[in-house]
This record gives C-alpha cells, sequence and structure tokens, in this order.
C-alpha cells in the first residue's frame, strides 16, 4: 500500500472560508518513508493572531510563499494513487480537496484516520489527539503545531499501527461499505454500528452531552451516515460535524410516529443546529363574545394564554376561511363577525340572530372529532381535535373507552406542525381512523 500523510495549517476552519498557510506531505510505502514535501503557502488572507501564536506562522512569513494554485499541480500528483492519511482526516482532506478542486483538480482518493486507527490498535488511552497520542507512544514531536513536525508524528503512528498487526485492519477500513472513515473525529465508530435500521429519532449530542440536532428515520442507521457523506465545505456543515461527540436514539414502530416525536423534541430540546420548526408559532383563533346590544358576535384574533378559542388555526387565511363558511351557511351578519367593515344600515332581531350564531357554535363543537389512529400495535388520540398522545397498546383493547386508552399512552404537547400532520395522516389513511362519540 502506497500512502501520503499530509498536514495542513490554515488561517481557519472552513475550507470556503480560509486557506492554507502550509502543508507538508510525507510519502510511505507500507515500510518506510520515501520522501517528504513541505512549504509554506501564502493564502492571500490575514493570518489571526491566536493561530499566528499556536502555529508560529506569521503573514510576514507566507508573503512570498507561492499561492496554492502554483504548487497544486505538484501536491495533485504527489496524493495522486496513495491513501490519503490524516489524523482527523476529514478536516485535511476537505481542505486540499477543496482547494485542489478551486485549482482545476478533482481528487478522489482513499482516506484513512490515525484517530480511529489508534483506538482500534492501542486502546485504553484518555485523549486520542495528536499531541496526547505522541506522549502515550513516546513518539518526539519537533515543530508542534506546524506541517511538517506534525506529519512526520503522524507518520511515526501509522508506522506503529502497521508494525502491530495493522494493515488488515487498513483493508477493512478501505472496504467501500466501511463509513468510519467518514464519521467524525469524535463521534465513536461503535455507536453508528450499532443504530438499528428501523423507524425513529436521533439525537446528535455534543461534548457535553448537550443535543445538536434531532432528526427523525425510516431507517435510522442508513439516515444517520447520510449526514456524514459528501463535501460540504462550508462552516455551517463544518461546525456541526466537529462539535458532535455522541449520537443516541429512540426507535419507532413507524415513520409517522417518528415524525410526530421528532416535531415534539425539536420543540423540548430546541436544538442549536435544528432550523425547521424553530419558530414561534402564532396562532389564531374564533372568539365568541356579547356586546353592549346584547348581540352574540365572532371574530378573528392572536390566540391569547388565557383565552380558550372557539377553534385555534396556525394561518390567518385560515381562520377567516372558516369564518366566512360560519357566516354562509348560519346566514350571520359580516359586519357582526368583523369581515365586512361597512355598518349595516339594519341590524338583525338580536334573539333570532343569537340563535343562529348558537347553531353556528354547535356546528363548530361538533367538528372537533376524538378519534384514534391505530398502525402496527401504535396509538394515536386526539381527543377533541386536540392530539393528546401516543403509545402501544394491546389487539384486543376496546377503543371505543377513552378512559381504557390514556394509562397504554404518551401525553405529548400538540403544536401545529402535528396537527397538520395527524390531519393530513387520517386523510390519506382513512381506514386506519376509528372515531369516537363524545358522550
Amino acid at each position: 500500500m502506497q500512502f501520503a500523510i499530509v498536514d495542513i495549517e490554515t488561517t481557519g476552519g472552513f475550507p470556503a472560508q480560509h486557506g492554507m498557510t502550509e502543508i507538508a506531505i510525507v510519502l510511505h510505502n507500507g515500510t518506510s518513508v520515501e520522501g517528504v514535501y513541505e512549504t509554506l503557502i501564502n493564502p492571500h488572507q490575514p493570518i489571526p493572531p491566536f493561530i499566528a501564536n499556536m502555529t508560529g506562522i506569521s503573514d510576514a512569513m507566507v508573503s512570498q510563499a507561492p499561492s496554492f494554485e502554483t504548487v497544486a499541480p505538484y501536491i495533485f500528483n504527489l496524493l495522486q494513487d496513495r491513501i490519503f492519511v490524516a489524523h482527523n482526516v476529514n478536516f485535511d482532506y476537505s481542505f486540499v480537496k477543496y482547494h485542489l478542486q478551486q485549482a482545476g483538480f478533482q481528487l478522489q482518493v482513499p482516506k484513512l484516520c490515525t484517530i480511529r486507527l489508534s483506538r482500534k490498535v492501542f486502546p485504553g488511552f484518555r485523549k486520542y489527539g495528536l499531541g496526547s497520542l505522541c506522549r502515550e507512544l513516546n513518539i518526539p514531536i519537533s515543530n508542534r503545531h506546524r506541517a511538517g513536525g506534525d506529519a512526520r508524528a503522524t507518520a511515526h503512528i501509522l508506522d506503529l499501527v502497521l508494525q502491530n498487526n495493522g494493515q488488515r485492519l487498513i483493508q477493512e477500513l478501505l472496504k467501500r461499505d466501511n463509513h468510519s472513515q467518514t464519521l467524525p473525529a469524535h463521534l465513536p465508530e461503535v455507536q453508528v454500528s450499532q443504530l438499528p435500521q428501523k423507524p425513529g429519532v436521533y439525537y446528535f449530542h455534543d461534548q457535553k452531552d448537550k443535543v445538536l440536532y434531532v432528526g427523525k428515520a425510516k431507517n435510522l442507521k442508513k439516515r444517520v451516515l447520510s449526514h456524514f457523506s459528501g463535501l460540504d465545505s462550508g462552516k455551517k456543515r463544518q461546525d456541526f460535524l466537529r462539535t458532535i461527540h455522541r449520537v443516541s436514539y429512540t426507535e419507532c414502530p413507524t415513520e409517522f410516529i417518528a415524525s410526530l416525536l421528532e416535531s415534539v423534541e425539536i420543540k423540548r430540546l430546541w436544538p442549536q443546529h435544528n432550523k425547521s420548526q424553530k419558530r414561534f408559532e402564532q396562532l389564531w383563533g374564533i372568539y365568541h363574545f356579547e356586546d353592549s346590544r346584547g348581540y352574540h358576535r365572532l371574530a378573528i384574533d392572536k390566540k391569547r394564554k388565557y383565552l380558550q378559542p372557539l377553534a385555534a388555526f396556525g394561518l390567518l387565511a385560515d381562520a377567516h376561511r372558516m369564518l366566512w363558511k360560519l357566516v354562509k351557511q348560519f346566514e350571520l351578519n359580516a359586519s357582526l363577525c368583523f369581515l365586512d367593515q361597512t355598518p349595516p344600515d339594519v341590524l338583525p332581531d338580536a334573539a333570532h340572530y343569537n340563535q343562529r350564531v348558537a347553531d353556528a357554535l354547535d356546528w363548530l363543537q361538533s367538528q372537533k372529532a376524538t378519534f384514534v389512529i391505530r398502525d402496527k400495535g401504535t396509538l394515536i388520540l386526539v381527543e377533541e381535535g386536540v392530539f393528546y398522545g401516543m403509545g402501544t397498546v394491546d389487539a384486543d383493547l376496546a377503543l371505543h373507552e377513552i378512559a381504557q386508552l390514556k394509562p397504554h399512552l404518551t401525553a405529548y404537547p400538540e403544536n401545529e406542525v402535528i396537527r397538520s400532520m395527524i390531519r393530513n395522516y387520517a386523510d390519506r389513511y382513512p381506514h386506519k381512523v376509528t372515531h369516537i362519540v363524545n358522550n
């Protein structure tokens, strides 16, 4: 096997925004080092002070160095037909691949991470960062945080791996169906390998075990792995990947149950990297009141914390459509419902009009159905138009007795996304819906 052990220094952490200041490539034939290439690179952008202090590379040092485009052909030739090796390989590979692509070269070579190799060959160490690992293995590092020094130390680690029967392990890691090389450096491979290929909700955690992201899946293992495929060099994705330290999951009987639980969990945990469903839900309601003249009136207003509307809607337009439906169906006065701003010439008789409003309210109440959705041993309960909860139930459980159903269900808070999903699912699969007559 032919290896190219790579280390780079950069102006920041994201290939699309930052440049390289130095690169070193150690060529290794599987037995010994064949050659070393290293050079400073002019990134054509300032080096942040904290990076300059850490690496010792200053703006003055790189001012006369070649740009990456100048050395790209030579670097591409060195890496071609070799296995790209680095400590936390996804970082170095993403930078080199991106900047080679910008220079007109498409790098497609297998990659190998010495962090993951070391965890398998030298288990039990507290940390596997380059400095910590070299201390554990008694590997001297000269010029720490410089590309040449770190690349040579990484080559030494690869030597020790190969000397400890690591060749077979390397071959396993390089198989097309082995995903370990694409995983974030801090995410244990065993957690991903143990994910079931079933529906569920998954959670990415950071170093302090705080949930960073919640997602739902038809196939948990396949969906989690999909987060790490491809080469997105943007800041958002790179920042996301480097903060993942753990993945956990909740298995669900169906993808629909997973969708409902995902929505509940996003609202509960408010994860940093979830964007959808993370917004304030301004609901609108239809309210009923009696004015000073004795007329019962209907009006649309924002849903208030301590006022329960006759019906709630996620969109103002939906509330207007429903109120106009009531006006037409029960011959209500549009002006008395605040739908027509023109004052009426003659008001209807209050007693007769109030009866029509009462009929409209009765009809509106009748639309708040109580029903269950049953699928693959799971039950979703909607009580008087409001999502109550869900759970696993026995097949012989009587569906018409709500009091008997509730102890088997977990209650969850409702939101507009859940309302919409249940409404659409019930319309799509009516044979899974059982209506319950309210007593």
